[in-house]
Parts: structure tokens; C-alpha cells; sequence
């Protein structure tokens, strides 16, 4: 059974770099402290315990499980340099984006008050897909590979680097599918 993802459209495709336009989405978000990796785990466990159920649906009493999508992202907050920061940052924000048949009225809401739902609007993204494991050592070089790039096509970066995973653990690394994505603003024609 495939997974729902969010819809975009790719603006402009350079081997394994894109811009991306994406379409508004609901997130589920979370925020947890510790390195990369314990965040992105706590982010996770937090999160699916709302879909699978530690919830409540509209104008219910009872729980309703949501549907899993793809990816898992993770955002570094503030880093010890004052400024977001994959290599250095201890706070996070994980996100699942929510199937695209709910709106904020009618998804199931939240038990776990450290869970929260969010509009986001329309956004552009560059994106750098990659495969394989999830180093902090590796994910700094991609974000860097994105932001040169981004700077090298004139595009003007507005938000923290993020990476999203599509892949359940048990992937084999050479098949992951990763993807390192930074807010800029819409391209010029």
C-alpha cells in the first residue's frame, strides 16, 4: 500500500538538486531536545503515538487512527551559535505531514499536549536527495552541498535546513531515500 506524500511541483531539476513549489499541508509537529539522532527517535515515538490513536476525534469520545505518510522531518532550533544549526543544535522540531484528506477541523486532536497540529502554507524548497544512513557528519556536508547550490542558482535562502526521511529503519542504507530541504523564496522566471 503506498504511503501519501506531500504534493509539489519540481520548478527546476538539476541532477540530484530541485526546487520544489509545495502545496499548503497539515503537520503533526513536536518539539525534542538531545543530538540528531535522539531527537529524531523521541520526535517519532511522540508522534506516532498520536496517530496511532492517543487522540480524539472531532465531536467524538473515542480515538481514530491516522494514517501514516512520508517523510519524518526534522529542524534544528536555536544552536549553541545562537543560530539553527544541524551539527550543533540540542533542540528540534519533528514533523509528519498528515494525510491530505484532513484540515485542522477535522483531524483527530492531540492527547499528548506535547504534540501539536499546524497550517503550513504554500512554500518553495530547494531539495537535494540522497541515499543512504543519516550521519550528523554527512547530513552538514548535504546541507552545505543544498545551500552552495541554491546560492550558485541566485535563490534567496529563508529557512532553516531541514531533513526528510522516507524510509522505515529496517531500509537497506543504499535504498533510503533522504532528502535535505531549505524555504527560499519563490524563483524568478
Amino acid at each position: 500500500m503506498a504511503i501519501e506524500e506531500p504534493k509539489f511541483d519540481v520548478v527546476l531539476s538539476d541532477g540530484p538538486f530541485e526546487v520544489r513549489h509545495y502545496a499548503p499541508m497539515l503537520v503533526a509537529e513536536t518539539f525534542v531536545e538531545g543530538d540528531m539522532d535522539e531527537a529524531s527517535n523521541k520526535g517519532f515515538r511522540l508522534i506516532a503515538d498520536f496517530i496511532f490513536g492517543n487522540n480524539q476525534a472531532p465531536e467524538s469520545a473515542t480515538p481514530a487512527k491516522v494514517a501514516m505518510t512520508a517523510p519524518v522531518t526534522v529542524e534544528p532550533q536555536i544552536g549553541q551559535s545562537g543560530a539553527p544549526n544541524m551539527k550543533a543544535s540540542t533542540q528540534w522540531r519533528v514533523n509528519f505531514v498528515m494525510p491530505s484528506q484532513y484540515t485542522l477541523a477535522s483531524i483527530p486532536k492531540p492527547k499528548n499536549n506535547a504534540v501539536g497540529l499546524r497550517e503550513l502554507p504554500s512554500k518553495y524548497f530547494v531539495v537535494l536527495k540522497y541515499s543512504g544512513l543519516n550521519t550528523l557528519a554527512k547530513v552538514q556536508v548535504k546541507t552545505q552541498e543544498a545551500t552552495a547550490w541554491a546560492l550558485k542558482k541566485n535563490l534567496t535562502l529563508m529557512g532553516t535546513p531541514q531533513l526528510s526521511r522516507y524510509d522505515p529503519p529496517w531500509t537497506l542504507p543504499l535504498f533510503r531515500r533522504n532528502e535535505i530541504m531549505i524555504e527560499v523564496a519563490a524563483p524568478k522566471p
